[in-house]
């Protein structure tokens, strides 16, 4: 079952430079002076790259915040990141059009971590821990401001601005170059080592936290640093292809169910798995016959959103 997954997986891989709305051929691929050669390595393998990486991120990442919060429907979106970085993206390009969107969206991540942090040791303030569970609440509640905040924007903005960030709110993997595509390996690259050099004190985590803080482990700071690593790399993500959803939340499961092993196992597989899941997701939205793709986060939402709906029956049922 494995071997064939991973099978499938480069296959996909290896198809999607080749399959679009223009069907490449192999032996043009190498002329650099054929159409072929611009298509296949400025837009094609840069977009697959940034894809991968970009899906590998976000799948990782909700596995490790099923791990802080011990709850298997949470993903770093339900903390607010998504909602930060979109709302300062687009304040960026309502009213500082001259800033870099990057630059505004990891801003508006870093801004959510601080409030999360400080309002919850507010909440917490004679206790040696920071509560997750606090942490959850405020990040609920600022999804909200938020979502009512990027309303307000919307009023103020014009039809072209409007426009820019609908597009940036259903996400996109348009790139144009390795740029990109180099930035988000590079953070992927750091993002996995830094998880994979904690992975001892995550397999605590896995106990409980009581247990863990009784074998030496002071959770509080691996808490905040699991927080603060994976909400930055999520919001570096985001502001190069936008909000692209449930797959912090589709990828885990789906290994979990797989692999049937703990979590602290699983590191490679889920970041490998949902690289491959937002690659396929955008070979689909490439391959419609539509006039333009379809936004990669609506086809993630039709995928995740019926598997996020049978999550929450099954959970039901085993309570």
């Amino acid at each position: 079952m494995k071997f064939f997954l991973y099978l499938i997986s480069f296959i996909i891989l290896l198809l999607s430079p080749f399959l679009g709305e223009i069907t490449l051929s192999i032996k043009d691929i190498f002329d650099n002076t054929s159409t072929t050669y611009t298509i296949f390595w400025d837009l094609r393998v840069p977009r697959i790259l940034l894809a991968f990486f970009v899906g590998g991120i976000l799948a990782l990442g909700g596995l490790i915040f099923q791990i802080i919060f011990k709850n298997e429907l949470i993903t770093p979106y339900t903390l607010g990141i998504a909602s930060g970085t979109t709302l300062f993206t687009a304040i960026s390009i309502v009213f500082f059009p001259a800033v870099y969107i990057s630059i505004s969206s990891v801003f508006g991540s870093i801004i959510t971590i601080l409030i999360l942090y400080f309002i919850s040791k507010q909440i917490n303030k004679n206790s040696i821990a920071v509560s997750t569970n606090s942490i959850l609440l405020i990040g609920i509640a600022l999804s909200y401001f938020y979502g009512s905040a990027l309303m307000l924007v919307f009023y103020m903005s014009n039809l072209q601005e409007n426009y820019s960030i609908v597009r940036f709110t259903l996400g996109s993997l348009d790139t144009v170059g390795f740029n990109s595509a180099f930035i988000i390996m590079i953070v992927s690259i750091i993002f996995y080592t830094i998880i994979n050099l904690n992975k001892e004190k995550i397999k605590l985590l896995l106990l409980s936290n009581d247990m863990a803080f009784l074998k030496g482990l002071n959770v509080n700071k691996i808490n905040i640093l699991l927080l603060v690593v994976v909400s930055l790399s999520v919001g570096v993500s985001i502001s190069f292809v936008g909000p692209i959803g449930f797959i912090g939340l589709v990828i885990p499961h789906i290994i979990k169910l797989i692999y049937k092993q703990s979590a602290d196992k699983l590191f490679f597989p889920v970041f490998f798995f949902g690289g491959i899941f937002l690659v396929f997701s955008d070979l689909i939205s490439r391959n419609l016959n539509t006039d333009s793709s379809l936004p990669i986060g609506v086809v993630t939402a039709f995928i995740g959103a019926p598997f996020f709906v049978y999550l929450l029956i099954r959970r039901n049922k085993t309570q």
